[in-house]
């Protein structure tokens, strides 16, 4: 099989030639796009995300080696959440060569978030499965940089630390409610308010609800922090 001039290119942003370019058409092949004679990535995704969550543990091990597991699980959880590996996607120009239906070209799957982040995971996957573990883990660690280096000690999503806070001064958990949907159905942008039962609140729009979530309880704990 061979490549086209756009996934040629691709693989050269990965930094790895496959030796079984079909692999790596399978890779960006959503199921959207699959047909009897076309294997989507979502077995591919599964893989991936293992072999992405073996190498950050023992990137994480080597890197401190005297973190103990309650320090070490936040900062795995920042490196492998979705919004990071589509972060990664972003980087290397996944969208631009995901083999997507009709719908999701229709509904901006390029640009999407959770499409993103399995396709970087269907990546990693068809790499350890043409080149190996120790190929795959070279293009992890590339690929994330100095996400590793960087992360936070306490890397818990904004969600997590507000339903925290929350609980260390037993109060409910926070509730997020969306207050407003606008822009056209194929780039929506969704209004969430992050709400404590205590009246404290904040509202942030993202193009998910799941980033407009994240954001509204960032705000709304650097907005406590500022109260202190």
């Amino acid at each position: 099989m061979k490549l086209s001039g756009d996934l040629k290119a691709f693989q050269e942003r990965l930094g790895h030639r496959f030796g079984d370019p079909a692999l790596l058409v399978r890779a960006v092949t959503h199921a959207s796009m699959s047909s009897a004679n076309r294997d989507d990535n979502q077995r591919l995704e599964f893989l991936g995300d293992r072999v992405l969550g073996l190498v950050m543990a023992e990137a994480l091990l080597a890197r401190d080696t005297g973190a103990t597991e309650g320090q070490l699980a936040p900062r795995f959880n920042a490196l492998v959440r979705k919004e990071t590996c589509a972060d990664v996607a972003r980087e290397v120009d996944l969208g631009k060569v995901l083999k997507l239906g009709r719908s999701e070209m229709i509904s901006g799957g390029r640009r999407k978030m959770a499409l993103l982040g399995d396709g970087i995971e269907a990546v990693i996957a068809a790499v350890y499965l043409d080149g190996g573990f120790d190929a795959a883990k070279e293009m992890i660690l590339r690929l994330w940089g100095a996400r590793l280096t960087t992360v936070e000690d306490d890397a818990r999503d904004a969600k997590t630390a507000l339903q925290e806070w929350a609980q260390a001064r037993k109060l409910s958990p926070p509730k997020y409610v969306q207050t407003d949907r606008s822009g056209p159905d194929h780039a929506p942008v969704f209004t969430i308010e992050a709400r404590l039962e205590n009246g404290e609140r904040s509202r942030a729009s993202a193009p998910s609800k799941r980033a407009a979530e994240q954001e509204a309880a960032s705000m709304l704990l650097q907005q406590l922090e500022n109260d202190r």
